[in-house]
Formats: C-alpha cells, structure tokens, sequence
C-alpha cells in the first residue's frame, strides 16, 4: 500500500476538513497527516471570528474536536509557515501539502478619508473581542456615534457588539479584558451602511433576528428603504432567505424607538463617498450618496449627498487572504491561484504537490458547509496526482518532531490543546460562565505544555 505523508497548513475548519474527509475516504493509500497551526489552539476564525454570543454557530467546535480526536492526525500548534518550518522542509518531510490559511485581513475600502485615526478593519475588531494573541489588549472606544460599512454577517456581529451592553456577554466566553473595555463604552448610536437595499443584503436571517433580540437596543430602520422595485419584489417572492429577512426589517418597522438608551440605525441605499476629518485628523462624519434601484438589481447614484456625524468607522466589506513564503499568490483577489485546488505557478503550470482548500483557494465566500465540498474537490486531484508527488529524504514522523526541536520551536499538541481547553474552562466554571478564553499566546503555550 503506497505511503501518503500529507501536511496541512492551517487548523480552521478548511485545514481539519480536509485531513478528516482523506482518512476517512480513502482506503488506497497508508495516510499520515500532520496539521500545522500558526496559533497554540486549533479551530481558526471558528474560534477567532465568530463573536463569543454565537453558541448555536461555535457548536461545530464540537465536530471539529472529533476529528482532532480520532488519533489519526497530530497537530504542531504555535508553528509558524515561513519562519519555523519552509516549503523545503515540507519537501523534505511530506509527500505534498495543502494550504488552509484561510482569510483574515480586512478587505480594503478605497474612499477618502478611510485612514484618518478612528478608522478600523472589522477584521482586526473581531480577532479583539475574540482574543485573538497576536492583537492588542486594548481597544480605543471611544465614540459615541459609530459607522460601520458592509452588509454582511460580520458587519452585524461588529454592530451588534458594539451596540450590546458588555453585561449582556458575561455568559459568554469573552476575554475579561474586552468585557472591562466594552463596559467603558459611551456609544450611543451605531450606524450600518449598506450601498443596495434591504433585499440584497448578504447578511443570514438568523444574524438579523439576533440583532433585534439585544436588550436596550433600538432598532431604527427609515421607510424610505422600502419603496421596493420589481427586481426587490421577485426576489422576496422566490427566495425564502430574503422573503425572512424582509418580514423581520417591516416588523422593525413597526416597532416604537425612543425607550432604549442605545440605538442600531440600518441604512440602505447608501453608498459611502468619504471620511471627513474633524479637523484634528480624527473621524468626525460620513459622507454618502443616496442610490436607487437601477431596475436589473444593482443600484445607482441620485446625486444626493448626506452627511451622519460618527467618532469612530469600521469596514466590514469582506476578508483578504495573505501571501505564503515561497507560493504564487493572486493580489487582486486574495487567493493562492489554482485550479479546483491545485496550486499553479505565474505560467499557469500546476506545481506538483501543492494544494490549497478553504478560503485561500476560493476566496471569503460560502458557508462552513461549504468547505467540505470545497475540500473534495481539492483532494481529488491530490489523489490522483500521486504520480507528481514530492519524494521526501525523510519521511519518517518522528523527523519533523526533530527538524523543530534543534530550532527551538515550542510546539503544541493535542494533548496540549485538551489542558488549554479544560484550563479556560474551569476559569469560565469560577465566575459561572461558559468559558474565559486565555488571551497571552506564552501563556497559552504554557498551560498546553503543562
């Protein structure tokens, strides 16, 4: 039986996905996998770019630790690709290798203005409030009026908790250092922009709802965003996603605003034009022009500028893949170029051996669901490819235990991860929450090695 040696860059769901489905699947070859983790725990944006008040969406931690579990596939936490382990010690080590990096940089927003002090990347928010160990303790929330930008789920989840009273997330497993700077929050007004209207928001009804259900939270939405046109219409009739969402923005409608002491304005039919200086460098409105249905689904502008006083904006306007040491990578579009996961060179040559699943590969698109097809139809073509596989020198397991050793890598395990696990765990159980995440990366590195 022809032995396959495999690593897998990237422990989200992308990178435990695809180990999963190829040892499960394939009963030609004598598989060994070794997963590689930038971070000391595994799980990836499921664990840092899901807000902490999402249990029913976190509940796939429960199927990815399964397959963590199983004892087939090891895992090297806090291994950084490119500086702890290169593409030649992949060669050195492993039949090929697939990259599941995902995408966690914020897409830029080229308006003016967008760089002034008070401008941030949704992305670099999330990864905040989740504690995320390679980001600042601390935030500046300051503001009392917010703008946020896009019309996706993540534009809700940075909406929603800026909005939410920080006491409102005690039950939940965030970071003592975001709850103690959330609770220190003036905000009073949260504005969301998005440049179509309410049926063609990319956000899921599920997130919707949530919004509506945070205590103290008005929220406004403005008639004027729903003279819909024929396009609008058809699209409520024959999709149900769109034909929920619509039913939950009219009952908004309906509601009386003006009791709760915070307020979460969602603006359609506004296109953001540019960021104005307050005059000391700092964000002090937006400005954005007001568009109509253009009659084929897309929107144009009417000429009509509008101006909302903010403090502080965020772009939640989609994630960014990041290039990889040694990998071809398509900087317009966030991606390792490939195709149906092979990797292909600047000649659009597949170069043997290497692969890419998961965001990295088709950009910041779909659902977790997703990701399995997505993992198919990458190691399809790894399968099939067995006769461009790389040849290692040294393919025994226990070589790439002693490559990072004589570099002084600290490495984490599975074993490792169950001690972290249990540790935040425990933290969680003293206070009567769920779970209180360990934010130092030395400090997780060295509850996992006990």
């Amino acid at each position: 039986m022809t032995k396959l040696r495999l690593a897998i860059v990237g422990a989200g769901p992308a990178g435990i996905y695809a180990a999963d489905l190829l040892q499960k699947a394939e009963r030609h070859f004598d598989i060994s996998i070794d997963l590689f983790e930038q971070l000391p725990a595994p799980y990836g944006l499921v664990r840092y770019g899901v807000a902490p008040d999402h249990p029913r969406i976190k509940g796939i931690i429960t199927a990815l630790r399964e397959v963590l579990d199983s004892g087939v596939i090891r895992f090297f936490g806090n291994v950084r690709y490119g500086v702890d382990i290169t593409l030649d010690d992949l060669k050195k080590h492993y039949n090929a290798v697939i990259f599941a990096t995902g995408a966690i940089r914020d897409a830029d927003l080229e308006i003016p203005g967008i760089d002034l002090a008070g401008s941030y990347g949704a992305a670099d928010f999330v990864s905040w409030f989740d504690g995320h160990p390679d980001v600042p303790r601390t935030w500046p929330l300051e503001a009392e009026s917010v703008a946020v930008i896009g019309n996706g789920n993540v534009a809700l989840d940075v909406s929603r908790i800026l909005a939410k009273h920080a006491d409102d997330l005690l039950p939940t497993e965030i970071p003592a250092n975001v709850y103690e700077i959330l609770k220190a929050s003036p905000v009073t007004d949260v504005h969301v922009f998005g440049r179509r209207g309410p049926a063609q928001v990319k956000f899921t009804p599920l997130e919707l709802r949530e919004l509506g259900e945070v205590p103290d939270v008005d929220m406004v939405v403005y008639d004027e965003d729903f003279d819909l046109d024929e396009a609008s219409k058809a699209a409520i009739e024959t999709n149900k996603q769109v034909f929920v969402i619509n039913k939950v923005l009219n009952q908004w409608r309906e509601r009386e605003v003006g009791s709760a002491s915070r307020r979460l304005h969602l603006h359609f039919y506004a296109k953001p034009l540019e960021v104005v200086d307050d005059g000391t460098g700092r964000v002090g409105a937006i400005r954005y022009e007001r568009t109509e249905p253009d009659g084929a689904g897309g929107v144009r502008g009417t000429g009509e500028i509008r101006e909302i006083p903010i403090q502080a904006i965020y772009r939640a306007v989609g994630y960014f893949g990041s290039p990889l040491d040694g990998i071809p990578f398509d900087d317009r579009h966030g991606v390792i170029p490939n195709h149906e996961g092979q990797v292909l060179d600047e000649h659009n040559e597949i170069i043997p051996g290497v692969y890419a699943t998961g965001w990295i590969k088709r950009g910041p698109v779909g659902l977790i669901g997703h990701t399995k097809s997505d993992a198919m139809e990458t190691l399809e073509h790894l399968k099939r490819d067995q006769a461009n596989w790389w040849t290692p020198a040294s393919p025994e397991e226990e070589s790439i235990e002693e490559l990072l050793r004589s570099r002084g890598v600290v490495w984490t395990d599975i074993e490792g991860w169950h001690r972290l696990d249990q540790h935040e765990l425990a933290l969680g159980e003293a206070e009567g929450r769920t779970r209180i995440k360990v934010v130092p990366r030395d400090e997780m590195v060295e509850i996992s090695k006990a």
